[in-house]
């Protein structure tokens, strides 16, 4: 009599055929369990690039796992509301020995189906996912002790742990990093338009299934699918890899930071989804960057810009994220309770740089780092939104969102809601710093040299007020003081403009959307 099978849970972001999740199964006895569920679009309001994302990916994996002989129990849209509806309707169906997965990317997602398991009598393995270079745990002993923690810290331990960029005596160039050289603007000029765009990947016939499914399912949700071309399978992943770095790595690193109207793409490498739903090792990323430096293709300052992003930044808020949860979640150090203006769901307003920023979010799914966190991320920050609203927004408008990266990269990092355990201050700057590092100021309504008055900008008005509003706690943060000596130098006139200004900044944005 055949032994009774166990069922491998593989979620929509854990699509890695080399998991931890399969060490030690057997395609002819046990079986693969997969559900598309309409909670996960819905518990935060998708855009539909990111359902899209998500369903092709899941579905291109299933066809993948059939090719190497497993056997899929594979629940599409619309058969179950919740993943635990899902595995109640599984377990009862096959009667497996035990359920084994790797751990989940979301702390309530790990939760549920822990209490699903319990309730239904079936035992579950958890392994840690192999995907990343640092466990749970072995962050757990990095931070043990510490008063700080701080990401460039950890991200030297790493480097001399995996012995990436690293020579005999230190760190490659005798430095850890190199973030002074990689803060360039494109000047008046604009980005070189001799670069070759990122490769698209034009829907297959799966991938087209699934749009046509989102088109109808999902028709009030925000976005489009008209420029869907994501890689959706381990194949094209790697493809997207070697395009990004024989095409733009090299000028990654100078222009990580700029940003230019109607350039949603520009240097950045469009990896951060692929690896997110593990179709690609970052292993396998992190060397072909090293290799491209070591083999003259591209300077150290890129590489190491990019690979920081990857093996610090990266690894750091997965660590920061189970270290914390669940009740990272609900911090608000800064005590901010505005809603989210309703521009952040449109993109229209006449402030440039927010336009652009959620209009190409919208479109593509998609903003680079510099536009989550000094664009969209700011303006929230100074308007004073709660952040837990700006962490759902996050959640729902990026296709490479998942909750382990997102959830400390905008409460904590954007939002200074965790009160520095991600930054060591908060991330504010004025109009100014937007037009310096972007053409979006140009033909704008707004100057963002004035704080107040009809051509002020709401990012500089908002900026003093924020400052004003937060003058007794900032003190305390010595990387504020010369923002607050700038802050000294307003007369009482000054101030109360700038307060004046900002309530009509926010009765405006509040109506907005």
């Amino acid at each position: 009599m055949p032994s009774r099978p166990r069922l491998i849970l593989v979620l929509g972001d854990q699509l890695d055929l080399q998991s931890a999740a399969f060490d030690g199964c057997d395609p002819k006895r046990d079986v693969v369990w997969m559900a598309e569920v309409a909670a996960e679009s819905t518990k935060v309001w998708n855009v539909k690039a990111r359902i899209a994302v998500f369903l092709a990916s899941m579905r291109h994996f299933r066809e993948a796992l059939r090719e190497k002989g497993w056997r899929v129990d594979y629940h599409e849209l619309g058969k179950h509301e919740t993943l635990v509806e899902a595995l109640r309707a599984s377990v009862r169906s096959l009667k497996p020995s035990g359920l084994v997965m790797v751990q989940a990317g979301e702390w309530g997602v790990q939760r549920d189906l822990e209490a699903a398991a319990a309730e239904l009598g079936v035992p579950l393995e958890v392994w840690d996912d192999r995907h990343f270079l640092c466990t749970p745990a072995e962050f757990a002993k990095h931070a043990a002790g510490r008063k700080q923690l701080r990401m460039e810290f950890f991200y030297r331990e790493m480097r001399q742990r995996t012995g990436v960029l690293m020579e005999k005596d230190g760190p490659a160039g005798g430095q850890w990093n190199f973030d002074h050289d990689n803060r360039g603007t494109f000047g008046k000029e604009g980005p070189d338009l001799l670069r070759v765009p990122p490769k698209r990947f034009l829907p297959d016939e799966i991938t087209r299934e699934v749009i046509a499914l989102v088109q109808e399912r999902s028709a009030k949700h925000p976005g489009t699918l008209k420029d869907f071309d994501w890689p959706v399978t381990a194949a094209q992943s790697l493809e997207a890899l070697d395009d990004f770095i024989t095409h733009r790595l090299r000028d990654f690193g100078q222009y990580q930071d700029a940003m230019w109207t109607n350039e949603p793409w520009l240097y950045h490498s469009r990896l951060s989804a692929a690896m997110n739903l593990k179709m690609l090792d970052p292993r396998v990323v992190i060397a072909a960057a090293e290799k491209a430096w070591r083999s003259g293709k591209a300077p150290l300052a890129a590489v190491e810009g990019f690979i920081r992003q990857i093996l610090g930044w990266r690894e750091y808020v997965r660590g920061i994220y189970w270290l914390k949860m669940p009740d990272y979640v609900r911090l608000n150090e800064m005590q901010a309770h505005e809603k989210l203006p309703g521009f952040y769901w449109t993109g229209e307003t006449d402030m440039n740089c927010l336009s652009q920023a959620i209009g190409q979010t919208l479109r593509y799914g998609y903003a680079h780092h510099i536009q989550r966190l000094m664009v969209t991320g700011l303006f929230a920050l100074l308007y004073g939104v709660d952040p837990h609203q700006v962490h759902e927004w996050y959640l729902a408008v990026y296709v490479d969102a998942v909750e382990w990266v997102e959830l400390p990269n905008t409460l904590g990092m954007s939002q200074y809601g965790d009160g520095g355990l991600m930054a060591s201050k908060p991330y504010v700057a004025s109009g100014k710093y937007i037009q310096r590092m972007s053409n979006y100021c140009t033909g704008c309504k707004y100057d963002p040299a004035q704080s107040t008055g009809p051509k002020a900008c709401p990012f500089t008005t908002l900026y003093w007020d924020y400052l004003l509003q937060h003058e007794p706690r900032l003190k305390k943060n010595q990387r504020m003081s010369m923002q607050l000596k700038n802050l000294a130098r307003l007369s009482m006139e000054q101030r109360s403009a700038i307060q004046q200004q900002a309530r009509r900044v926010r009765e405006r944005c509040g109506g907005e959307g």
